[in-house]
């Protein structure tokens, strides 16, 4: 049911290191041009590392490990595509639709392409004031046993929440080079890891002994974005609150949350935020590019 790429089929079948990348930051997480800037700077940051690059989407109903240039270009543009959760797979096949993947999208699609390891800017969680408005990312974590490299959760979110979740559906989570769960934007949250690793072999060496224990969980592998990009976390909690009473007022709910506090975060903060979302992309894709690599290299010798 998967359409794989042939040059990411070939390197599947000869088991070379793939990463997958999500498609619903390209379509509705980042504005136009920025969108394009992100999706070049990922899948280059993937090159990089010796792997291939593999944007997961759902294509005129056809889901898909791999965009060709003109699907790409589509997908950019934006026009007619919606976005689809795991749950919405199966309509957007029947609707023949073109759908951008969020995280528990790419999740199913990918490993479903035998795919092993992704890589997306910030995983989705537990909504502010909404404990019962949980993303989906969550629960696809907790049953897809990938490598997932992220910037933490977002910020817009409840963080202590989604943690307390994560710990709950027994997903490993490990710091890379940190020992503080990052905040997407910023570097820290106050929220302590229990597992850190500092150089990629080692979190290949525990996903091979997760795996070895039947575990059927993501390991969600968390970085704080560059320094040099990083921004205080007052001044994100601040823009976020603003963002949310804005959304609030507005009726703004569901799958249009997100991208609707993200936009208004975008703004508050001069569009400093923008720069580090660009930057913690391209930094989540190289590393994971680096893991896949090395899995790459476990499983020949």
């Amino acid at each position: 049911m998967i359409r794989i790429l042939p040059h990411i089929e070939s390197a599947l079948s000869q088991g070379a290191p793939v990463v997958a990348l999500e498609s619903s930051v390209l379509a509705q997480g980042l504005p136009i041009p920025q969108n394009r800037d992100a999706a070049e700077r990922m899948v280059r940051a993937v090159e990089r590392s010796g792997s291939v690059a593999a944007i997961t989407a759902v294509v005129s109903g056809q889901p898909t490990a791999g965009l060709t240039d003109d699907e790409l270009e589509r997908f950019l543009a934006r026009e007619g595509v919606r976005k689809i959760s795991a749950r919405d797979i199966p309509a957007a096949v029947a609707q023949r639709a073109d759908g951008a993947t969020t995280v528990a999208a790419s999740l199913a699609i990918a490993s479903n392409a035998g795919i092993q390891v992704f890589a997306t800017g910030g995983i989705g969680g537990v909504h502010r004031g909404a404990p019962f408005d949980e993303s989906a990312d969550l629960v696809e974590l907790s049953r897809t046993p990938m490598i997932v490299v992220c910037a933490g959760a977002k910020s817009i979110l409840d963080l202590p929440a989604t943690w307390e979740r994560l710990e709950t559906l027994g997903v490993p989570v490990v710091g890379y080079r940190t020992d503080e769960l990052p905040g997407f934007f910023s570097a820290g949250t106050g929220i302590r890891l229990s597992a850190r690793a500092d150089d990629v072999a080692t979190i290949a060496t525990m996903y091979r002994a997760h795996l070895a224990l039947g575990r059927r969980q993501s390991l969600l592998v968390v970085q704080p974005p560059p320094s040099a990009f990083a921004l205080d976390p007052s001044l994100i909690e601040e823009a976020v609150a603003s963002a949310q009473r804005d959304a609030d007022r507005n009726g703004v709910s569901g799958a249009a949350l997100t991208p609707y506090l993200l936009a208004a975060v975008t703004r508050l903060t001069g569009c400093t935020s923008l720069d580090a979302n660009l930057a913690l992309l391209e930094q989540n894709a190289e590393v994971a590019g680096q893991i896949a690599s090395i899995c790459s290299r476990a499983a020949e010798g």
